[in-house]
């Protein structure tokens, strides 16, 4: 499963992004897909993840971007979004979309996570 993020871009506080993760190959229909984040010396962070079908589509949040951020996938289109509002500078980082199999529990766990795609950068000025 080849993952790509594309969307990001330069917009102020307060603002919104809509970041997109697509598969070229095989569907990602039977993976869990999550969110990560990762800004410059920090390490990759958690953000968003929805669960693949079977597990009916359930979401899980970081703390830091509960309410402000949404996470949704259409199979059909072999598509992650996440929808990101109400943006803060804290937000800066380079966004990572990634698949994993690891039973719900653990996905927020960078570790469980393969077939990186390259990130999209998001900057947030105040």
């Amino acid at each position: 499963v080849q993952l790509q993020a594309f969307g990001g871009g330069l917009v102020q506080a307060g603002g919104y992004l809509r970041l997109s993760c697509t598969t070229s190959g095989r569907t990602f229909r039977d993976f869990h897909v999550g969110w990560f984040r990762q800004a410059p010396e920090k390490e990759r962070e958690f953000v968003a993840a929805v669960a693949r079908s079977a597990y009916g589509r359930s979401t899980q949040y970081a703390d830091s971007v509960k309410g402000r951020f949404s996470i949704s996938r259409d199979n059909a289109k072999n598509t992650v979004y996440l929808q990101m509002n109400s943006l803060k500078p804290e937000d800066t980082a380079v966004y990572y979309c990634a698949v994993t199999q690891i039973v719900w529990a653990y996905v927020h766990d960078t570790q469980y996570y393969t077939n990186w795609g390259q990130g999209t950068q998001v900057t947030v000025s105040s």
